[in-house]
């Protein structure tokens, strides 16, 4: 069994998991979003008070708010980078979009240590999960459903009653929409979404309530 925990980081309410195995204590970082000391700090505090062991880093996409925390998390345990290979230039602009919003600079991120692409499966401890390619809110999104557990960390694709916007460089509005419905709506009405921003909610009640999916 995993246990995921979310974190709130950054100005703009960027939502970082920790997803980690409850036998071996392994734990995959999606996302790091902390961007000062403090955020740092409570995510360290977090892992050591659950002597949890980080084994994977891995950026859903590479949008500058979901990666403030890259630099410091690979040095910090001496991780590879995970992401898919369309979000190589977007990781790269990073800093140079956080200077375009007016927020204070950032660490620039290393670059990835490797690709993940739709088919691959991730591994933690005895769990899997299945990498879906969803992009539309960012040209390499991808997302990682636990299909045992009945969970996908979903980055910014889909939100409790919102969808990813579509308005930043290589974001398209219909492939958006085409990912949902192909690859995220067809899960069980039961599984959980993580966002990377906002609540939890669920692939059901997207289905139901969700004004643009409906």
């Amino acid at each position: 069994m995993t246990t995921v925990l979310s974190f709130s980081f950054n100005p703009v309410a960027e939502n970082t998991f920790i997803v980690f195995d409850n036998e071996t204590r392994e734990a995959i970082i999606f996302d790091p979003g902390c961007s000062t000391p403090a955020e740092e700090q409570r995510l360290v505090s977090a892992i050591e008070s659950r002597q949890l062991k980080p084994v994977q880093l891995i950026n859903t996409h590479c949008h500058f708010d979901h990666v403030f925390g890259n630099a410091f998390i690979k040095d910090k345990y001496g991780l590879k980078l995970g992401i898919h290979e369309l979000e190589a230039p977007i990781l790269e602009m990073a800093p140079v979009v956080v200077n375009m919003y007016g927020l204070p600079p950032m660490t620039p991120s290393p670059p990835a240590d490797y690709f993940i692409a739709e088919g691959d499966v991730v591994t933690l401890g005895s769990s899997t999960f299945s990498v879906l390619f969803c992009p539309g809110h960012s040209p390499g999104s991808i997302c990682f459903y636990h299909q045992e557990e009945q969970y996908v960390i979903a980055g910014d694709v889909l939100f409790a009653g919102s969808i990813g916007r579509t308005d930043l460089p290589g974001g398209d509005h219909q492939t958006l929409l085409g990912s949902i419905m192909t690859k995220l709506l067809p899960l069980p009405d039961e599984t959980v979404v993580w966002p990377g921003h906002g609540a939890a909610t669920t692939i059901g009640k997207e289905r139901r309530t969700n004004p643009f999916l409906t």
